[in-house]
């Protein structure tokens, strides 16, 4: 049973009322235990509760099954856990308590608490290609390293898509019939010429996916500053970081300062150099629909070495539906810089046929020039199927 713990700025205990917190908790010990509980669900759990009184406890659990719909096949254990909470039968803690280590973690960096899972530490280095959580903090230092280019060049570099938005053009097929409208009123009635109306034109997304375990150490925290001019270049970029953990970092690098930006986001991580699970963590992230929206229609680049330690199925699965969300999928792998390398891992072998580009990712100048160059088809782009987003 996959188990995934979310956080978000509205599932922090310490900003709801005292006399909700039995319920929020309860909202979150079925996320803890695989439920797909959406934060809205949670705000109608109280509000139910809310509604009803409550009278009894029966109408706690009747707000809870009418709110939160558990599966048929699950009901019975959706009943366990009401019992487990509200009545203390075999009470289930889920602060960390038992916790499967091989569950990913989500941190958005949108939150004004964190739930503390583990003690942090700092350490020097992790297990290569492990999927032990390991966590550990980092410090940047500012050695002078600046991506100019990629700043100034991205927003117009990414490919553009068409807008359901449109704007006013003095050429084309469709009739603003609004605008046209108040022209033959303002004209008594006379036909002027057409008023018409194109659909605008804006820059897709482009979701950045950053792999900090241990075996990536050495390219971190260049990928990290190549992520921060990315989205100090353009409003249209999302970023997030994995090892055993996926934590958001768009906000912190949206701060213009960016000795601080880099500072932030590296205090916002706690899994640096540790355990990798690409797999695990890569389903995690499409199974939050608010992060899943993120790759619809985007250009997602994931840098990574693709090195999984376990079963490829789960990466090869999340690889898949990145493929079929995405408008284009790219692998940007240090591994690609040695000219003896080959996609020869079992993993790398099946996630192959999904990926767009499979490009060297072992240096900054490398990684810059393939990101200004989104904008151009991939040498198969066209040939793929299910890339018409």
């Amino acid at each position: 049973m996959n188990k995934f713990l979310v956080c978000d700025r509205a599932s922090v205990p310490g900003e709801l009322p005292r006399g909700s917190a039995p319920l929020f908790g309860f909202a979150r010990l079925l996320r803890r235990f695989g439920f797909a509980i959406a934060p809205e669900q949670a705000i109608a759990f109280m509000q139910a509760v809310t509604l009803l009184g409550p009278r009894s406890m029966d109408d706690i659990r009747r707000s809870a099954v009418a709110t939160f719909a558990p599966a048929p096949e699950r009901r019975v254990e959706f009943d366990a856990l009401f019992e487990s909470w509200f009545h203390g039968e075999a009470r289930v803690s889920i602060e960390g308590e038992g916790q499967d280590e091989d569950e990913p973690q989500i941190k958005d960096d949108s939150d004004t608490a964190e739930e503390e899972t583990g003690p942090v530490q700092e350490e020097t280095g992790g297990e290569l290609t492990s999927g032990t959580e390991q966590l550990s903090i980092r410090a940047f230092a500012n050695d002078g390293l600046r991506l100019d280019t990629l700043e100034r060049k991205l927003g117009s570099a990414l490919p553009w898509r068409r807008s359901f938005r449109t704007v006013r053009t003095a050429t084309g097929k469709n009739l603003d019939i609004r605008r046209s409208m108040r022209k033959i009123l303002s004209a008594d009635g006379d036909i002027p010429s057409p008023q018409l109306r194109r659909r605008q034109q804006v820059p897709r997304r482009l979701l950045l996916l950053l792999d900090v375990s241990g075996s990536m150490k050495l390219h971190t925290e260049d990928y990290l500053k190549v992520a921060y001019a990315a989205v100090q270049g353009t409003a249209r970029a999302e970023v997030f970081c994995f090892g055993t953990r996926l934590t958001r970092l768009t906000s912190a690098l949206r701060i213009r300062n960016r000795d601080q930006a880099l500072a932030q986001a590296a205090a916002l991580v706690e899994d640096w150099d540790g355990g990798t699970r690409i797999g695990g963590t890569l389903l995690a992230f499409l199974s939050v629909p608010r992060f899943s929206a993120f790759a619809r229609g985007a250009v997602v680049v994931i840098l990574s070495d693709a090195l999984e330690r376990g079963e490829p199925t789960e990466m090869e699965t999340a690889f898949r539906r990145f493929a079929a969300s995405a408008h284009r999928l790219s692998l940007a792998t240090p591994l690609a810089g040695d000219p003896r390398f080959r996609p020869e891992t079992e993993a790398l072998r099946a996630i192959l046929p999904m990926l767009d580009d499979l490009v060297d990712g072992s240096s900054v100048a490398g990684l810059t020039k393939f990101l200004l160059s989104l904008g151009r088809a991939a040498p198969h782009f066209q040939t793929m199927p299910g890339r018409g987003h």
